[in-house]
């Protein structure tokens, strides 16, 4: 709540308010994408026989009494290398060892990989492989549909650049009532030659943010700017297309809360820093995405969407401008488990780390956090934040009753006058109990 102060014959007088716009829940796809699944009979001696594929049932339609039946003759080659499907040119890869070393090299850093058996990293890097190569019925490792379905949740959270895909098919081989084998196909919103278009354009948006990030910046630094990045060139909108993945936020400049999160992931990513997709609900029970992020070994949350923040002045001629009112919240970068857990609940995937340092945290990094009343660090903050033009202070506190202490010093007892300009006699700043912050207008 933005509270507007005057003073007038010694006297405090609340004048009016500033309604603190609420973040804005998303409504969001269900943490894991449509899936279709498809159940056929073989009629074979062996996995490596000729196979006909008939009654294929699609699943996840809600159409129970609605099959689509496809026929084909699917031939695979003695030598294993390869499927030749009857009636198409198209020649499907075989995933080789060598590819498996490959991508499993490349995922040292892919959090949800990381907290896999050595088993379910096998099944990832199938699902993987088949994503990023556009390939179809890849066999599994596993013939449990569900673990298929969490794993393929753990690649697309290590993995925004893979912005095409809505879903997959999984194809049930059964030999009798005896389940044989499972294959995957990815399900892509795009083709592939415009995966690649796409691709093109959002390097461009990368190279256009980087060219401003600051040189030689440590990795805290580095995740500050891409915040407010972010934040200065994304519009929240539930209504813009791809609002779920990566091109919303890069091409069109707007999104919601997964498409923030997963372009926070790819940038902090490209920018060297390790990051992952973190999934859970908010305070009204709303599906919800954020980052946790590695900083100089240590792991702290992100939430680009509510750092996203929005103010509006309703006090009549006492509320500020609107090029006054600030556009970036910090209360989501960089912060503890604990913190996070006011508002957020966690409903991840993957066994998430406890975010417990405090080093690299906003306020902290910034000279803003308070662990006692302390009067010279207030006037240093005010005199830096008219010498650097700033809008706004926000000032954080360790605990409620700092808080409380330190609200009673600035607003009950008027101390606020010490360190602002405002010969007005006129005060308007914000308090958030639950955060332990207040800000105050400069």
């Amino acid at each position: 709540m933005k509270k507007t102060i005057v003073l007038l014959f010694s006297m405090l007088v609340l004048t009016g308010s500033l309604a603190y716009a609420a973040y804005i829940n998303d409504v969001f796809e269900l943490p894991y994408p449509a899936v279709e699944e498809r159940v056929e009979s073989e009629q074979l001696q062996s996995e490596e026989s000729t196979t006909e594929q008939t009654d294929i049932e699609q699943a996840g339609t809600e159409q129970t009494d609605d099959y689509a039946v496809e026929e084909q003759t699917v031939q695979i080659e003695d030598d294993g290398q390869a499927i030749e499907v009857t009636g198409s040119t198209e020649v499907i890869k075989e995933f080789t060892e060598e590819d498996r070393l490959l991508l499993e090299q490349k995922q040292k850093n892919s959090y949800a990989y990381n907290q896999l058996t050595a088993e379910e990293q096998k099944i990832y890097t199938e699902i993987l492989w088949a994503l990023e190569e556009f390939q179809e019925n890849v066999k599994l490792s596993s013939m449990d549909k569900d673990e298929i379905c969490r794993i393929f949740q753990c690649v697309l959270n290590d993995h925004p650049e893979i912005f095409y895909v809505d879903g997959y098919t999984y194809t049930q081989y059964t030999l009798g009532d005896v389940l044989k084998k499972i294959t995957f196909t990815g399900t892509y919103s795009i083709a592939r030659e415009e995966v690649e278009a796409r691709k093109q354009q959002i390097d461009n948006y990368v190279n256009q943010c980087f060219a401003k990030m600051p040189q030689n910046a440590d990795e805290y630094t580095k995740v500050k700017y891409i915040y407010e990045y972010l934040i200065d060139h994304t519009e929240y909108d539930a209504t813009v297309e791809d609002n779920q993945n990566i091109c919303s936020v890069f091409l069109d400049g707007k999104s919601v809360c997964q498409g923030y999160a997963k372009a926070t992931q790819y940038l902090l990513e490209q920018a060297g820093i390790i990051s992952t997709l973190v999934l859970g609900t908010v305070e009204n029970g709303e599906g919800h995405a954020w980052n946790l992020v590695q900083i100089d070994g240590a792991w702290y949350y992100v939430d680009t969407t509510w750092g996203d923040a929005s103010y509006q002045a309703v006090g009549g001629e006492a509320s500020y401008p609107e090029n006054k009112i600030p556009t970036i919240n910090y209360d989501y970068l960089c912060v503890t488990t604990e913190q996070l857990c006011k508002t957020h609940a966690i409903d991840n995937v993957v066994e998430l780390p406890a975010c417990v340092s405090m080093d690299a945290n906003y306020y902290v990094r910034e000279g803003l956090y308070f662990t006692s009343v302390n009067e010279e660090q207030l006037t240093r903050i005010f005199e830096n934040g008219y010498e650097k033009g700033n809008a706004f202070v926000t000032l954080k506190c360790a605990s409620l009753d700092i808080y409380k202490q330190l609200q009673e010093m600035l607003i009950t007892n008027q101390a606020i006058f010490r360190y602002l300009n405002c010969p007005d006699g006129v005060v308007s700043y914000t308090d958030d109990e639950k955060q332990f912050s207040m800000s105050f207008w400069l």
